[in-house]
């Protein structure tokens, strides 16, 4: 395989990835395209190559920019806009876990721990059928299982995704 076509394979699949993930195509194409650019990159460039439209690779750089993962690097006699990635994935994976869970895993949290609020008997209501107070009962519990175990997952990944915090690269090391 040659090396033109291993890059395009490696950016349709990390394309591909990012979708099945919940991330536009395009943004993971072009973090691809500039995490594999040995220098800084034009939005011409990246419309080209990825043959998408320029609102689209504007839309894109923006978001990877406001993950902190990408970069406007000037170069020095052009008049157009450059961007470089950060080549460093111990860097750049925990700033984009971190938003992730700032994004999804944060508002399902606050909802959890508004639901475990939730209490029947305070509700002040009649007595209920056997059935009734069983399905309140298995919601509850449920419902207390899951916020535990999501305030866990928050908790460890609060402490991987740290600027501060060399955890995930010990955790790596300690597994590979």
């Amino acid at each position: 395989m040659e090396i033109q076509t291993a890059r395009t394979t490696f950016i349709e699949t990390w394309g591909n990835l990012g979708s099945s993930w919940g991330i536009n195509r395009s943004v993971a194409q072009i973090q691809a395209y500039l995490l594999l650019a040995p220098g800084p990159v034009s939005t011409d460039e990246l419309m080209e190559h990825l043959q998408i439209s320029r609102g689209n690779t504007n839309m894109s750089l923006r978001q990877l920019m406001d993950f902190g993962v990408v970069y406007k690097k000037n170069v020095p006699g052009e008049r157009k806009e450059f961007f470089i990635h950060e080549k460093d994935i111990w860097k750049w994976a925990p700033k984009i876990m971190a938003i992730r869970k700032q994004r999804e895993l944060n508002p399902v949290l606050e909802v959890l721990t508004e639901l475990k609020e939730f209490s029947p008997a305070t509700l002040g209501e009649e007595p209920k059928s056997p059935e009734a107070m069983e399905l309140e009962n298995t919601f509850v519990e449920q419902v207390n299982s899951i916020q535990g175990f999501s305030a866990k997952v928050s908790k460890v990944a609060d402490k991987l995704c740290s600027p501060k915090s060399e955890m995930l690269l010990k955790l790596f090391k300690l597994f590979a």
